[in-house]
């Protein structure tokens, strides 16, 4: 009898474990957004309740100690991902995702970089479950407690700057375009938003396509900005700065040979009082739909 009730005891310590460790996952009410530190990349991860959306990879397989740190080591769910570019430092952590995560939806755009790196991941992206969706304007992903909208890019936008593989007529197939300009032109911006919080997403946007996004009529006040480019001088305009007009701005950075973040765009924030917070600083960055900002 007395074996019994040590099982017993040891099944409800274990039991109520496992219930705070869901209330602490899964905080009811409540987002938290989280700038993965990845060293020289993007990775950011966004949490409500049980639903988990992740922008980028990063250049490494460090994005997954973020989602260890953040998310409950049972859930193997991640609802949505995106892509916002294919450069690598955006999704070559996105290979081991694909290998030890389920992923419901994958919103990547079409272009095709031809790197090695790449075709790995449309390989693991093709043996997933993943329905692959390409990025359209005004797109809504999400429900009530937390949605995404597709800013950028325009339809427009991609039909005069891709070439479309015309042996492809599957727009929800990777790779079946190629262009003359940069990647970082083609990077998907969405604003995140949850109950009373924006926050605007930027990828790697150069200032050439700054005005178009403008143009779109979508970018309005928000809360919270990712500067665009790791802080590149080629990324952030005074132009978008103002009108989104955050007040908390994020750097993912680390050790580069470019210098970022320039000097010249931590001046702006400066000139706009605008709360500067960087990964190489910090680490991983946490930031909750009631502007309580953490460091992990």
């Amino acid at each position: 009898m007395e074996t019994k009730w040590k099982y017993s005891y040891a099944f409800l310590a274990l039991f109520a474990m496992v219930v705070w460790l869901a209330v602490y996952y899964y905080p009811k009410d409540k987002l938290k957004l989280i700038a993965c530190d990845v060293g020289q990349g993007d990775a950011i991860l966004a949490i409500y309740g049980k639903t988990q959306f992740l922008i980028d990879g990063g250049p490494n397989d460090k994005v997954l100690d973020c989602l260890s740190s953040h998310m409950p080591f049972w859930d193997r769910n991640i609802e949505v991902v995106i892509l916002t570019h294919p450069d690598k430092d955006h999704f070559s952590g996105l290979i081991e995702i694909f290998k030890r995560y389920e992923v419901d939806y994958f919103i990547a755009n079409s272009l095709e970089p031809g790197s090695q790196g790449y075709q790995v991941l449309k390989k693991v992206v093709g043996g997933s479950d993943a329905v692959v969706i390409p990025p359209k304007e005004g797109m809504v992903i999400g429900n009530s407690m937390m949605h995404l909208e597709i800013v950028f890019p325009t339809q427009t936008f991609q039909k005069e700057n891709l070439t479309f593989n015309t042996n492809v007529n599957d727009s929800k197939v990777l790779g079946t375009s190629t262009t003359s300009k940069s990647a970082n032109n083609f990077s998907i911006v969405t604003i995140l938003e949850s109950g009373d919080f924006k926050a605007l997403l930027t990828g790697d946007i150069v200032p050439g396509i700054t005005d178009e996004i403008i143009d779109t009529g979508r970018i309005g006040k928000v809360d919270y900005i990712k500067v665009p480019h790791h802080g590149s001088k080629n990324g952030l305009t005074e132009d978008l700065l103002k009108k989104a007009n955050p007040e908390i701005a994020v750097i993912s950075v680390g050790k580069n040979q470019w210098g970022h973040p320039h000097k010249e765009i931590l001046n702006l924030l400066a000139e706009y009082n605008v709360k500067i917070l960087r990964t190489d600083e910090l680490g991983d960055i946490v930031v909750t739909d009631e502007s309580e900002i953490n460091k992990e």
